[in-house]
């Protein structure tokens, strides 16, 4: 950021859409603030096809060639810029010419008290327009947080901690776990149910649990962990009512299935399993402490454990494997390893079988779960 207020060109980018704006809109008034006067503009530069993207490059060039009004100085924003990576748009030869030209524009420009702020998504490095930037400006990438990303709650954590304090809130920890589980790898979420929380709490200085459960909604990711925290509380009752909301869901939402339900299944399953024969290897304790069972994962010799994240517990959110720290006790580890083979059989009927998907995902979770069949 340091490096931005040196220079009169930055370039703020990545598919991170909601920290690129944020970012870019401080950065647009901060400009602003430190030349004064009234002739900053703003380009809406989003494109639908490349006459579009071509008008938008117009309106930056005139921009640039126009003098401030007032005599002071003058910040140009190019805002949400959507053709400078592999969109239909970006690809017109007509658009790489008139890019290329821009670029060779922006090496000779006599910048003074002129600043250009351009805000765009995904961006091609490969590119000589990008280069430019790179080369006489500053540039900044936001990537959105993944749920393959090992780190991505830590960061999630770090940045709700940074909006509570900026709020002058604190969060206890198993209230912040709690959000960053619910909300998952999603930054424009997370700033609006920490926004939620700040009105809910009103006056009051420390966020509990209880707030959390109380105020904040699940995203798609939560409401899939609801699933595998019933399977793992041994609740049969509340187990079938999850199922039933999610096959529901899958009937409007291309991205879920059955299969892929029951993958998320197996998923909880084998950390059951893991957490299981870590307690077994005396490598973790049973505690009611989150801070305290972080810890205990961070001692856990990872050179005994999977390296394919897929196998690996120490890929999950520590608080999904926090949760299913008391759950493990609920079950013995031959009725977890039962629970895969059932679940392996529910695969394969779901695969080759004509029957009613919902009918074999109950059977298959009545069996697992049901005291019937305990040992």
């Amino acid at each position: 950021m340091a490096a931005a207020k040196s220079n009169p060109l930055a370039l703020i980018c990545g598919d991170d859409d909601f920290a690129v704006k944020q970012r870019a809109k401080q950065l647009y008034q901060q400009w602003s603030a430190e030349l004064g006067g009234m002739d900053h503009e703003t380009i809406d530069a989003t494109a639908n096809n490349s006459g579009d993207a071509l008008r938008a490059i117009g309106k930056l060039r005139e921009s640039l060639q126009t003098l401030p009004f007032f005599g002071s100085g003058k910040v140009v924003w190019l805002r949400d810029v959507n053709f400078l990576g592999e969109e239909r748009a970006a690809s017109a030869a007509a658009v790489t010419e008139t890019l290329a030209e821009l670029a060779d524009e922006l090496k000779k420009f006599a910048w003074q008290n002129i600043r250009l702020l351009i805000s765009a998504g995904k961006v091609d490095k490969r590119k000589s327009f990008y280069k430019t930037l790179d080369k006489l400006g500053t540039v900044e990438v936001f990537s959105a947080w993944s749920a393959d990303d090992k780190d991505w709650a830590g960061q999630a954590e770090m940045a709700a901690r940074g909006a509570f304090r900026k709020q002058q809130k604190e969060i206890s920890e198993d209230a912040l776990a709690e959000l960053i589980n619910r909300v998952g790898p999603n930054a424009r979420q997370l700033d609006s149910e920490i926004e939620k929380l700040g009105l809910f709490t009103g006056d009051r200085k420390k966020i509990e649990f209880a707030d959390v459960a109380t105020i904040c909604s699940r995203n798609k990711t939560a409401r899939a962990f609801a699933l595998g925290d019933a399977l793992g509380d041994r609740d049969l009752p509340r187990l079938l009512k999850r199922l039933d909301e999610e096959l529901w869901e899958t009937k409007f939402d291309k991205d879920k299935s059955e299969i892929g339900l029951l993958y998320g299944l197996i998923s909880k399953v084998r950390a059951l399993i893991f957490l299981k024969e870590m307690l077994n290897e005396g490598w973790i304790k049973p505690t009611n402490d989150y801070n305290q069972f972080k810890s205990q994962l961070e001692r856990v010799p990872t050179d005994q454990l999977p390296t394919d994240r897929k196998f690996n517990p120490l890929a999950l959110n520590p608080y999904v494997l926090y949760k299913a720290l008391s759950q493990a006790r609920k079950y013995s580890s031959s009725e977890l390893v039962r629970a895969m083979d059932i679940l392996l059989r529910c695969n394969q009927r779901l695969v080759s079988s004509g029957l009613d998907e919902a009918l074999v995902l109950q059977q298959a979770l009545v069996q697992i779960v049901s005291p019937s069949v305990a040992a």
